[in-house]
């Protein structure tokens, strides 16, 4: 029988089972509209206040700051879009990084349209951003700072807090595309001061399509979506419930779970980013070696294109990827590993390894083995490789 073994929790996770179970009852015994007024909608309402108090409560934040949306995208589209309209009469310059998901930054291409202008910051070898890059793009016109908490592809943790300081002092917003660190890292909205925060449920073991948007109390951005009055008249439509419910569980289970799961996963991660750049000649790690997810591993390996690789490692039961989920497909490579300055040739050798709880010791030895076969026969097919050793002797 074939193995299987998921290392792309950067892309999603499996739903935890603790999770599809406090979610069962609100699809059939207590379906109601959370905007009724009798008892079955109540049950909704209910379940809705503890999820947004759970999740509030891992942020520091405040129950009321918290508004649920359907994922990350939606919620970085409504930090950016709203903001962008609602302090459009103080300026119209918005500072992010080339790094950014596409969420972030094919917004500010679509501001960019319609009269805003963009500041996207470079960022070092490790892919984290320069603090005196972001005092020097600071204009009398800024109104808004987005940055992301951790990168997706690479794993580098940026320094949130100083951004947030430096932010606060010029009296700027600072929002920060949380999705792949919240209930990962520790988070606190008062220490870092995160004025916006877009989460999203299916990368912390929660169900897919529903996220939220933190929004401090005092900042005046509008409705993203029109219609009725939920969600305090900021964001329209009937509530999920069951996705809400999950994503509540998901994150009292992260909360739980956080410490043991950091040393844990750091661990492993650690164990395996050994075993390749030792084992595999003509290979990097992509990313800051310390300031990182605990769960992301990511290389560039030389000589080989990171979709076969891929594809032989699918083969074999092992489920990586080249790059961010959201752009499979495109024959481009990374916008992140070309900002860490990366020619194409190796940008194109990239592996992403993200791990969880439940992967093994056994598991990251097994792949770290299939890694170097499938190296070795890639790289016996390759005529630049070919044309290396050769130089070499």
């Amino acid at each position: 029988m074939k193995k299987f073994i998921y290392l792309d929790n950067a892309a999603t996770t499996k739903t935890s089972p603790e999770v599809v179970e406090a979610m069962l009852p609100y699809f059939t015994e207590k379906f109601g509209n959370a905007s009724t007024v009798y008892e079955l909608g109540n049950y909704s309402k209910d379940a809705i206040t503890k999820s947004r108090e759970t999740i509030a409560d891992l942020l520091g934040a405040k129950a009321e700051e918290i508004y649920f949306t359907a994922g990350g995208s939606e919620s970085d589209n409504w930090a950016l879009k709203a903001t962008a309209e609602a302090y459009r009469s103080k300026g119209n310059h918005i500072i992010t990084s080339k790094i950014e998901h596409h969420a972030i930054l094919h917004t500010c291409e679509y501001l960019e349209k319609n009269g805003f202008e963009v500041t996207y910051l470079d960022v070092d070898e490790f892919g984290r951003i320069r603090l005196e890059d972001l005092k020097k793009a600071i204009r009398p016109t800024t109104i808004l700072i987005s940055i992301m908490f951790a990168n997706n592809e690479i794993g580098t943790i940026e320094p949130v807090r100083e951004i947030g300081e430096i932010a606060k002092e010029h009296g700027i917003l600072f929002h920060t595309d949380a999705v792949q660190a919240f209930g990962q890292v520790p988070i606190s909205v008062d220490d870092d001061h995160i004025d916006m925060l877009s989460a999203s449920g299916h990368k912390l073991h929660g169900p897919k399509g529903i996220g939220f948007l933190y929004i401090r109390k005092g900042v005046k951005i509008r409705s993203f979506i029109h219609g009725g009055a939920q969600e305090r008249k900021r964001r329209a439509g009937t509530e999920n419930v069951p996705a809400i419910v999950g994503l509540g569980k998901a994150v009292e289970l992260a909360k739980a779970n956080m410490e043991t799961k950091i040393r844990q996963e750091s661990e492993l991660r650690d164990y395996l980013i050994q075993r390749v750049l030792k084992e595999v000649p003509y290979t990097r790690l992509n990313g800051d070696p310390k300031k990182r997810l605990p769960n992301n591993a990511n290389f560039c390996f030389q000589f080989i294109e990171g979709e076969s690789l891929l594809i032989l490692l699918d083969m074999k039961g092992i489920c990586g990827s080249s790059g961010s989920a959201c752009t499979s497909g495109s024959l481009d490579p990374s916008h992140v590993l070309l900002a860490i300055g990366l020619p194409h040739e190796i940008a194109h050798g990239s592996l992403r390894l993200t791990l969880d709880m439940e992967t093994t010791k056994e598991e990251i030895d097994f792949v770290v083995d299939t890694i170097k076969e499938s190296m070795d026969r890639l790289r016996s097919m390759s005529p630049l490789y070919e044309d290396f050793i050769k130089k070499q002797q």
